[in-house]
């Protein structure tokens, strides 16, 4: 099955807390790239950055949550909350393809 997984960031978290961390996160990420089947930052507001979003297929939500869990930006305080809900993909009804610089 696969799971939409919607990160908020904390905008209290320090600002230097994800670039300190990111090349641990996108080796998690890559390691895990069966799993995450992608991944990426929601574009920031006015407010600053906005969090990440990743589409995940597993077996399970506790799943989902282990992987999340295990994510090296998980313990640093960066996120303030995440939510994890099903998702069906139904466009385009082939394989799931992201193409770059379109």
């Amino acid at each position: 099955m696969l799971y939409a997984v919607l990160f908020e960031d904390d905008p209290a978290c320090a600002p230097d807390i994800r670039a300190r961390h990111m090349p641990a996160h996108l080796s998690f990420l890559a390691a895990h790239s069966a799993e995450v089947q992608a991944a990426g930052p929601l574009l920031p507001g006015p407010q600053g950055s906005a969090g990440g979003l990743w589409i995940v297929e597993a077996a399970t939500i506790a799943e989902v949550e282990a992987l999340v869990q295990g994510d090296p930006f998980w313990p640093t305080g960066l996120r303030k909350s995440v939510q994890i809900r099903p998702w069906q993909k139904v466009f385009p009804p082939d394989a799931f393809t992201l193409e770059v610089g379109r």
